[in-house]
């Protein structure tokens, strides 16, 4: 309820938002649904076109969509397009508040901030844990970093998009939590689909199988054990052998090649297995291995 009050006190706020995409268009509906006075601009004109009958302002040029009025949301693939779209435009950002939601590394948004910087304008950097379809949806959240003064006046507005989490004022600290998630995410998502075609190489349809793998889905735990472990920087082997891993991995990769599934994935990981044993981790945990990857180790 207090989204939804917050959205309707500001909902003759103007706010600017730049790149249509797939989650530009999902930002747009949910301010427009919200009352906000809107002006949008992409470099292709017809993906405005449905925006402009609901009331949208179609802004000709990004000088013009600087200059509209409230904080300028920047829904762009990367850093680069940002620096491509704007180029030209830069005095327009003098005075604004420039709130980045697109997708990028920590360093790329700290050289961000300072560029907007240097243009007078406030910055934040926001990291979006949401498809497309979830925005709008309180459940969804943004990471938040940057101009905290700047994340304080605009939050009722970033609230109409997804819940919201200010991480701090360094600029690269919401892509620093977005890309750890990422990371997570793909290789997870990676390590899924491998299962999947290993289950339908041997004959068993993924329909089957899935449930399987969401029931028997302890990973949160172990997340949990792990990251205990990880944080004290003990690694025994009382109950998990990196030897016994990695002779399991083995039996992964050998069922993989008798499947005639690529082998790629498991191979990597096994790898990263063997490299452990060769530094003399056998004894140890698996999660000793982060020593081998972390530069704090």
């Amino acid at each position: 309820m207090a989204n939804t009050q917050a959205s309707t006190q500001a909902s003759t706020a103007p706010v600017t938002l730049i790149g249509l995409g797939p989650m530009g268009r999902a930002m747009a509906d949910a301010f427009l649904k919200a009352g906000y006075d809107l002006t949008v601009w992409n470099r292709t004109r017809s993906k405005a076109d449905a925006l402009a009958a609901r009331g949208a302002h179609v802004a000709g040029s990004p000088a013009e969509a600087l200059r509209a009025g409230g904080p300028v949301l920047l829904s762009l693939t990367e850093h680069a397009v940002m620096y491509s779209v704007l180029e030209g435009a830069e005095a327009a950002l003098d005075g604004r508040t420039v709130i980045n939601l697109g997708s990028d590394t920590p360093a790329a948004s700290r050289e961000a901030a300072a560029w907007a910087e240097r243009h007078g304008a406030r910055y934040l950097t926001g990291g979006v844990m949401s498809p497309a379809p979830g925005i709008g949806d309180p459940s969804m959240s943004t990471y938040y970093s940057g101009d905290r003064a700047a994340f304080e006046e605009n939050k009722a507005l970033l609230e109409v998009l997804t819940a919201t989490d200010f991480r701090g004022e360094d600029p690269g600290l919401a892509q620093v939590y977005y890309q750890i998630q990422l990371d997570l995410f793909w290789t997870t998502m990676t390590g899924f689909l491998h299962a999947l075609a290993l289950a339908r190489a041997e004959g068993v349809p993924v329909e089957t199988i899935t449930p399987y793998i969401i029931e028997g889905n302890d990973m949160p735990m172990f997340f949990e054990m792990t990251s205990k472990v990880v944080a004290e920087g003990r690694f025994p082997g009382d109950e998990d052998r990196l030897a016994m891993d990695t002779a399991s991995m083995e039996h992964v990769l050998q069922a993989t090649r008798d499947a005639g599934v690529d082998t790629a994935l498991p191979e990597a990981v096994l790898a990263l297995f063997r490299r452990g044993m060769d530094a003399g981790f056998g004894e140890s945990t698996f999660a000793r291995l982060i020593t081998l990857m972390d530069k704090k180790a």
